[in-house]
């Protein structure tokens, strides 16, 4: 007699698909579209994920990534290597992504950390006479592009071995979200941890594309355009500027922004030169304030 198997229920926009082993086109789209949704409805810019100077696509956070996993119902599991020496700290972490309901084994991602890093090799120092009290070869001077500079002594690895743990198990973590939920396309991963000075100029490579930008509303550019140059004194200007970009915001027109930016710093320089040609004491220069604007990254 023939006996009925009852195959388990596929999930929808899920990360199983056991019956056939494999996915459709159509659930790859569900997918990519629920990361979409999520990022959208879900996460908040700066707190989940965040745009670094110099990238295009967004940065994903550890919250980010947990809201990720939790939509998806992606366990951690972490594997940790010890590489730690008599002078440093250095962990290699091992993420893997399990499905919750089913214990199936979706991904790994590695991460590493150590106290040789830049940031956690060195501080400030507390006053003169710990500097003074320190060897030559454990302190030295920060330059800063400024032309800034800031006294500094090596830091001790083992009170920073528990946080260089932490952060490679959030390495690995975010590295293995992104290879299971597919949203590398969406989100880049750990450009945060870089100096800037080390961040690659994504936007600057042959091969880069730009993200394409919000469409340009020319009628709402040449308006705050307008009123920009028609500011008689520094105070006008600047209630110019925040109304404008109070408009613009919500729209997202990026174009416009940027034109009325460039007319407000115009406008400035020549309220501040006419200003000192009629007064000599120096006026303050008006420019636009940039954390003013909050405009949403469109991504390719």
């Amino acid at each position: 007699m023939n006996e009925i198997i009852q195959m388990p229920t596929r999930e929808s926009a899920g990360l199983t698909a056991a019956e056939v082993h494999r996915f459709s086109a159509v659930e790859i789209r569900q997918r990519v579209n629920l990361v979409q949704e999520v990022m959208q409805g879900i996460m908040k810019r700066e707190t989940h994920y965040g745009t670094i100077p110099g990238t295009q696509k967004p940065t994903l956070y550890k919250p980010g990534a947990e809201v990720l996993c939790v939509t998806f119902r992606v366990a951690q599991e972490y594997r940790i290597e010890d590489l730690s020496g008599p002078a440093v700290a250095r962990y290699r972490v091992t993420c893997v992504g399990r499905h919750q309901m089913t214990g199936v084994a979706l991904g790994e991602g590695v991460g590493e950390c150590s106290s040789s890093e830049e940031k956690y090799k060195w501080r400030g120092v507390i006053c003169k006479a710990e500097l003074d009290a320190t060897p030559e070869n454990l302190r030295r001077k920060k330059y800063y592009k400024n032309g800034n500079t800031a006294d500094q002594i090596r830091t001790e690895p083992a009170d920073l071995a528990n946080t260089i743990l932490k952060m490679a198990c959030k390495r690995a973590m975010i590295a293995m979200t992104l290879n299971v939920t597919a949203a590398s396309d969406i989100f880049t991963q750990d450009i945060e941890d870089l100096p800037e000075e080390l961040r690659p100029l994504e936007s600057f490579h042959p091969n880069s594309q730009k993200p394409t930008p919000a469409p340009h509303n020319a009628e709402l550019a040449a308006h705050w355009v307008a009123q920009a140059n028609a500011a008689v004194t520094p105070e006008a200007l600047t209630e110019v500027w925040k109304a404008g970009v109070a408009a613009i915001n919500e729209v997202k027109d990026t174009a416009s922004y940027d034109a009325l930016k460039a007319a407000v710093t115009a406008r400035g320089t020549e309220l501040k030169t006419a200003a000192v040609k009629a007064d000599p004491e120096p006026a303050e220069e008006v420019l636009p304030a940039e954390e003013e604007v909050e405009f949403e990254e469109v991504n390719e």
